[in-house]
């Protein structure tokens, strides 16, 4: 898997996972839904995510690298 491919396998997880506590839980964890959705939003426009930041530094190989090695 590539790092764009974990991004939205965590982002997906995280929304998931907030939801269901905020359903079941408390509905404080709705705002952690929203935080999500706000950074994947962001990240949109600026082409920066925290995570991608530590997803390269666990050393995930992005889709371009991946590119490169198959060619």
């Amino acid at each position: 898997m590539n790092i764009e491919r974990y991004l939205r396998l965590i982002a997906g997880f995280f929304v998931m996972a907030s939801t269901a506590l905020g359903y079941w839980v408390h509905p404080g964890w709705f705002l952690f839904t929203a935080f999500v959705g706000l950074n994947l939003f962001q990240s949109a426009f600026t082409n920066r995510c925290p995570v991608i930041t530590i997803l390269q530094k666990l050393g995930v190989p992005s889709c371009e690298s991946r590119m490169r090695t198959q060619a």
